[in-house]
């Protein structure tokens, strides 16, 4: 504990009230992000960022994100209401920024975007709570937008069991149902936050392919979030794409240095599923992120018993800010991967995934 609030500490001085520790990419080499498709499986793409953001974001070349509707700790009627109000409230956000950004639910909709020099960004809720047992629920959610559903989070709910449950549960038969129904209403089918056996049982049971959107490898970091060699193998065998996140403590406990880290993580998911498999899914916020007591503020609250300050900062020093996505190509690049590699990783894989299963 007095290494956390020594640390914490220290960046709260250092940082201020509006600096932001960060790491420019540029000294790594030319980045090509500009010219190739930059899909974040999943990350933030906040209601408070403003049009300097977003065109920070654009100019590093993002392309395309999706981003999570409403909060996933919620059940019953609970879950319902904030899923509902989270499309609804970021529709009118899209809506009052269009030059920036644009609501996806087609690949169709990226290319364009991506052609017109804006971000698609496609919903998905990161757990199933708000379908409670009801399955004419996904056609509801469908014809709102959303295209992309999580079976669990971290917990046990009606389809099966999440990384943090105390069994070993697998997918329950209204899970195989839900999985079911997630196809045959072209919805892609998200793995993230579920336990190895809801993962695997998911997996066999899909009759599309399916991503886990958001995660480490635990064969490099023991992390109850990261994936297996045995589910990541799973994954691709089946078509799935595994998207790379950057929460900090998924990959690594070094609080600097810890780019190489995460570029092990990215590099061992490509020898165990290979290249055609892997993607990035940051789970993370592209604003220029600092420790200061407002932001810790802004923290619990939002995360409430989940949150363990002695995990802090959940940001690697290199890829705070909306440019990341340019170091992670340079980084890449410097360690010899190819051009057509590094395309694949950064946004090709994602986009085939999903052009596959919503169309």
């Amino acid at each position: 504990m007095h290494n956390r609030r020594s640390f914490l500490k220290h960046s709260i001085a250092a940082t201020g009230a509006l600096g932001a520790t960060t790491w420019s990419g540029s000294s790594l080499g030319a980045s090509s992000t500009q010219s190739a498709l930059v899909f974040d499986a999943m990350g933030e793409i906040r209601e408070v960022y403003d049009s300097a953001l977003l065109r920070e974001m654009l100019d590093s070349g993002l392309n395309a994100i999706t981003k999570t509707m409403c909060d996933p700790k919620t059940y019953e009627r609970e879950a319902l209401d904030v899923a509902l109000e989270g499309i609804r409230s970021f529709d009118a956000w899209v809506e009052a920024n269009p030059r920036q950004v644009i609501k996806a639910t087609s690949v169709a909709d990226l290319d364009r975007a991506q052609r017109d020099g804006k971000i698609a960004v496609f919903y998905l809720i990161q757990n199933s709570t708000p379908f409670g047992k009801n399955l004419d629920m996904v056609d509801t959610f469908y014809g709102l937008g959303l295209r992309s559903v999580q079976v669990t989070y971290n917990y046990q709910n009606w389809a099966g069991a999440g990384c943090l449950e105390r069994t070993n549960a697998g997918l329950s038969k209204f899970g195989v149902e839900l999985v079911e129904k997630l196809n045959d209403t072209n919805m892609l089918v998200d793995c993230s936050h579920a336990n190895m056996p809801t993962m695997a049982d998911t997996i066999r049971t899909s009759k599309m392919p399916v991503i886990v959107s958001h995660t480490g490898c635990l064969a490099i970091h023991k992390n109850v979030r990261n994936t297996t060699d045995e589910n990541l193998r799973l994954l691709a065998d089946h078509g799935g794409v595994v998207g790379i996140d950057q929460i900090r403590p998924h990959i690594t406990t070094l609080r600097e240095g810890a780019l190489q880290h995460y570029l092990d993580h990215i590099q061992h998911a490509v020898k165990v599923c290979g290249i055609d498999h892997v993607g990035i899914g940051s789970d993370r916020d592209h604003r220029y992120i600092n420790l200061t007591p407002e932001y810790l503020d802004e923290l619990r609250a939002e995360q409430g018993a989940n949150l363990n300050e002695d995990d802090l900062p959940w940001f690697m020093v290199e890829l705070n800010g909306p440019r990341r996505m340019e170091t992670i190509w340079s980084g890449l690049k410097d360690r010899g991967l190819s051009d057509a590699d590094v395309e694949k990783i950064m946004g090709a894989n994602v986009r085939r995934i999903y052009a596959e299963t919503i169309g």
